[in-house]
């Protein structure tokens, strides 16, 4: 069984909800949050990335940073920009991207349940990105950003959605992307009972995304229960804000690789010893058509490269996954990029942006060449937790992206 509970959040005045809603703090870099910030004063990075409302010569990492986050969430409170609920409630929180619709229940999960793996992973943490948050999280004595929870569907739980979703929302606006956020609070209490009894017969929770976050709450919540002698379970702090998410609704994207060198002579030399570990042939275009089609981008042209027998496990479920060919048979063992979490050498590009965006980067000649990765299905990334394995880095990304500053978890 997995355990969730309501709380009483902190959330905006229904009339600064769009304004207050921010992207995550991970995904924009500290001048494109300055940017934001000076054209919207109401922009919740001004908690979640508050180095962006100090100078430029400020350590993001400095004490400062996160105490300027503890004034910059109080003075929202001050100004009555957001309020606190007067009792514990669930919320519901629905994105529409396009054709795509994902309803999600907003809670908190247990950071026991994550000691206990009944809330599973699929990447490594880096320690001093945990150790970010937990500062974040013990300064504002709060959690700001939501972590991106999945499980395998159930018939009850999109019944007692469905109910709430019926009834009018706190909020409703579309974002700059165009993609529409609508939030509603559970007030009936036989619908919160229910959503509670179901989410007990549920064996396990997954991340989708917010390891950081996720793991830097967990260890604020041991350090407190350390320090409590009175400690019962009950406390705030046992908990870790969350959306949670069905698996049959969530959104995978790719996450493209771009590199900016080939130590060949030539590019003829690197295509044949590309044909050593993959079947290689002209490309249409930059658009896998399904796993094991990974295309790349050279000189101007599209290439599909289908991996030869023998060279990955198909029994193994990271083993088989295109990332980790890709890494194991081209990336590492050609082009030298042993480590892809630290080389300078290799970016990242998340597939919301489309191959043209890769095309861009290397026509620019920033880049020597792209590869474009059909998406992992929710399905391999649940497997490959299930089976305790982590996925290689930056293979996921998931969108819409979660908006920030829609609830926060007062400790």
């Amino acid at each position: 069984m997995v355990r969730i509970r309501s709380f009483a959040a902190l959330r905006p005045a229904p009339e600064l909800a769009e304004k207050i809603a921010s992207p995550p703090y991970d995904i924009l870099s500290t001048e494109d949050a300055r940017e934001i910030i000076q054209a919207n004063p109401y922009s919740f990075l001004k908690v979640t990335k508050p180095e962006a409302t100090l100078p430029p010569d400020v350590d993001p990492y400095d004490e400062r940073v996160y105490r300027r986050g503890r004034e910059n969430l109080d003075a929202f409170r001050e100004a009555g920009w957001m309020i606190t609920e007067d009792a514990p409630r669930f919320y519901l929180y629905r994105q529409r991207m396009g054709g795509h619709v994902q309803t999600g229940l907003v809670a908190c999960a247990s950071t026991l349940d994550y000691e206990q793996d009944r809330i599973k992973k699929h990447e490594l943490t880096r320690v001093e990105k945990e150790d970010d948050r937990m500062r974040h999280i013990e300064t504002l004595d709060a959690q700001t950003g939501p972590v991106f929870l999945t499980y395998r569907a159930r018939r009850e739980i999109d019944e007692a959605v469905a109910k709430v979703a019926a009834g009018d929302p706190l909020y409703r606006f579309t974002d700059e992307a165009g993609v529409e956020h609508v939030f509603w609070r559970v007030d009936d209490p036989a619908v919160a009972s229910a959503l509670e009894a179901a989410f007990a017969a549920i064996d396990f929770l997954y991340v989708a995304d917010g390891h950081h976050r996720s793991a830097a709450a967990t260890r604020v919540a041991a350090k407190r229960r350390a320090a409590n002698p009175s400690h019962t379970g009950d406390e705030e702090y046992n908990g870790f804000l969350s959306v949670i998410f069905p698996h049959d609704q969530m959104k995978i994207m790719a996450y493209n690789r771009v590199v900016r060198d080939i130590p060949f002579e030539s590019s003829d030399e690197f295509l044949r010893a590309v044909g050593e570990r993959f079947r290689c042939e002209p490309a249409g275009g930059g658009e896998p058509a399904g796993t094991h089609d990974i295309r790349m981008y050279l000189d101007g042209k599209w290439y599909r490269l289908e991996p030869l027998e023998g060279i990955y496990d198909p029994s193994d479920p990271v083993a088989s996954l295109d990332v980790d060919i890709l890494q194991k048979n081209l990336l590492a063992p050609l082009l030298g990029i042993e480590n892809p979490r630290k080389s300078k050498r290799i970016d990242f590009v998340g597939g919301i942006k489309g191959v043209a965006e890769l095309e861009r980067l290397v026509d620019g000649g920033g880049f020597r060449a792209a590869f474009s990765l059909f998406p992992v299905t929710i399905e391999q990334l649940m497997s490959i937790a299930d089976a305790g394995k982590i996925m290689p880095p930056k293979s996921t990304w998931f969108e819409p992206k979660l908006k920030s500053g829609l609830a926060v978890h007062l400790l």
